[in-house]
């Protein structure tokens, strides 16, 4: 007997997105207002009733068009897309307009001109301070 999943077990793919989504039975179940055992029992049957189907899709923040069309392979292929982005439109924010050690060095002689005012300012006080004990 095959281990693959059937394309229509509504029980099997209700599974694999919570356990995609890092759920257990009894989050999921708390989230619907009932126990593990239903939530064990939905996920172990072939076919839903769609009022519960709504429920469990609502429990999992997805939609009832998601898990009637979830896929193993279709799963894959998406998280494949984040890693192939040269034939994409897509940015995910991972190509940087400028330098990043440009950024540092400025950011590096931005301090260093604080510090030297810092330092003439302190001179100044040095200086201002020196005055008013010679002038006593």
């Amino acid at each position: 007997m095959s281990t693959q999943t059937k394309p229509n077990h509504i029980g099997r793919k209700i599974s694999r997105i919570r356990e995609l989504k890092d759920m257990k039975q009894e989050a999921l179940a708390q989230a619907m207002g009932t126990n593990q055992q239903a939530v064990s029992i939905i996920e172990n049957s072939e076919t839903i009733d769609e009022e519960k189907l709504i429920e469990v899709a609502k429990a999992l923040g997805v939609s009832v068009e998601a898990i009637k069309n979830f896929s193993e392979e279709g799963v894959i292929n998406y998280f494949n897309s984040f890693n192939d982005t040269k034939n994409s439109n897509v940015n995910f924010g991972h190509n940087c307009t400028f330098n990043p050690l440009d950024k540092l060095v400025e950011s590096y002689e931005e301090n260093k001109k604080l510090y030297e005012r810092l330092l003439q300012a302190e001179k100044d006080k040095i200086e201002y301070l020196e005055k008013l004990v010679k002038g006593k």
